[in-house]
């Protein structure tokens, strides 16, 4: 976490706008970028490196485990590989992932198959409460041991394997777990099968980047699944490529643009992975105007492009447990949406949004709550009873600083930019873990009025 603290108040609805902006670059990809990279052989370069909290966190991290990163220039990194199996720190050693999820998934796959190695792992306030129980089933398959025993909440003790095997696995809906299988397999002996129902497939970013070396990984398709084939203690070879912007932190200026009046916004250069953008196919099916221009495929199987948005109405929005893993970082924005467009709202198969960096739905709820917008919240379904029109008098949108998740913030400063409401968000140095560049842009692009106070 960011060593500032402060919160960020508004009262001032956004005037319309008609602008065009790119946004801070995708944090999935850059953190991939470090983690992959230190197993490759060679220097990997990466260019538009998201430079945010969870990132230098996850620099920090693997420089702890004797991996050389240089920084070149802005945006612009060195990652010095030494192969699969190159990891090394004193017996102990503690990592401390901050806030970072990707990074702790990640990086404990890599460690629980590398012999010799003895970790100690902690994370902030936000993080320790997240449940790793799967996580620790999968990479004890592969021969990891956990200490205590039994314990399923970071801090904890990992020690890597010394003859690690591979293993089959089924995925669900997380594309972390599914990564983390993936990569504990690259340096196992064997190989490893992964298989994912076609109906759920998640985030496929770690596979596009492997794919680049097609003598360790092969996918297999029919209608059904997915069969993915990992042949470990293969070489990876190092890459070089670009970091493209962000899709999340796309949605939420998407979001301002929609819910205000007469607005047009152009977003470019823009992750447009088919797996990564069921917020814009969701609301774009409910009546929004989007579209998306300008498509290529990048150096590491990606699709970048451009989004342009114009502002307009909804129809009551009806998202199915399927587009789940397409979106779970864009869930409290559509909250949000849902809440200002008139009728009600179901959201089906949310249940993992309890296990974030908050129990994202609950905390939603609250904060619809203080606008007098009425939800029904169950483990696995949100139902939003949406307005047309809120009146503000006396009301204030509010959230206190021990919440630690960047995109309940960004959310709740959102819905005070297009209802005018007033809003205070202690602790909104959170937003840098994932999108330091946010306020920025609403102020500089958007001309959005907010006030900012540190303390």
């Amino acid at each position: 976490m960011s060593k500032k603290s402060y919160s960020v108040s508004s009262e001032n609805k956004i005037n319309n706008f008609n602008k065009t902006i790119e946004v801070d670059s995708d944090k999935s990809i850059s953190i991939r970028s470090f983690i992959i990279g230190s197993i490759s052989q060679g220097i990997t370069e990466v260019s538009n490196i998201l430079e945010s909290e969870d990132v230098f966190s996850t620099i920090e991290c693997l420089k702890k485990l004797n991996v050389l990163i240089k920084k070149k220039s802005k945006g612009k990194y060195e990652v010095f590989g030494k192969g699969l199996g190159s990891f090394y720190a004193k017996e102990n050693t503690l990592i401390d992932f901050k806030n970072s999820g990707t990074c702790s998934r990640l990086l404990q796959s890599i460690i629980a198959v590398t012999p010799g190695l003895k970790i100690r792992l902690t994370g902030d306030a936000s993080l320790r409460k997240r449940n790793m129980s799967r996580l620790i089933d999968i990479l004890s398959q592969f021969g990891a041991d956990f200490y205590p025993k039994n314990k399923v909440n970071l801090p904890y003790t990992i020690c890597g394997s010394d003859i690690p095997i591979g293993i089959s696995y089924k995925a669900g809906v997380s594309s972390q777990l599914k990564s983390a299988a993936l990569l504990s397999a690259t340096n196992s002996f064997g190989t490893s099968t992964v298989i994912e129902e076609r109906k759920i497939e998640s985030r496929d970013h770690t596979e596009n980047i492997l794919l680049k070396n097609p003598n360790v990984i092969k996918i297999k398709k029919d209608n059904k699944k997915s069969i993915i084939k990992i042949f470990g203690k293969k070489y990876l070879d190092s890459l070089k490529y670009k970091v493209f912007g962000d899709p999340s932190s796309a949605a939420f200026f998407a979001a301002i643009c929609i819910l205000n009046t007469k607005s047009k916004l152009k977003i470019k250069n823009v992750g447009l992975n088919p797996k990564r953008i069921g917020f814009f196919k969701l609301i774009k099916l409910h009546g929004a105007k989007i579209k998306f221009q300008n498509i290529k495929r990048n150096s590491i199987n990606e699709l970048v492009g451009d989004i342009k948005i114009k502002s307009g109405s909804l129809k009551p929005i009806r998202a199915k447990s399927n587009i789940y893993p397409t979106m779970p970082d864009e869930y409290p924005i559509l909250f949000v949406i849902a809440a200002l467009t008139p009728g009600t709202h179901i959201f089906s198969g949310i249940s993992e949004l309890s296990n974030k960096e908050s129990s994202r739905a609950f905390e939603m709820k609250k904060i619809l709550k203080q606008i007098g917008i009425k939800c029904k919240l169950t483990k696995d379904k949100m139902i939003i009873f949406g307005k047309k029109e809120i009146k503000k008098n006396n009301l204030i949108i509010s959230i206190k600083n021990n919440i630690l998740d960047h995109r309940l913030y960004m959310s709740a400063l959102c819905l005070s930019l297009v209802t005018g409401i007033r809003c205070k968000l202690n602790g909104f140095e959170t937003v840098e873990t994932s999108a330091p560049s946010f306020l920025k842009i609403i102020k500089n692009n958007l001309n959005g009025k907010f006030k900012i106070k540190k303390y």
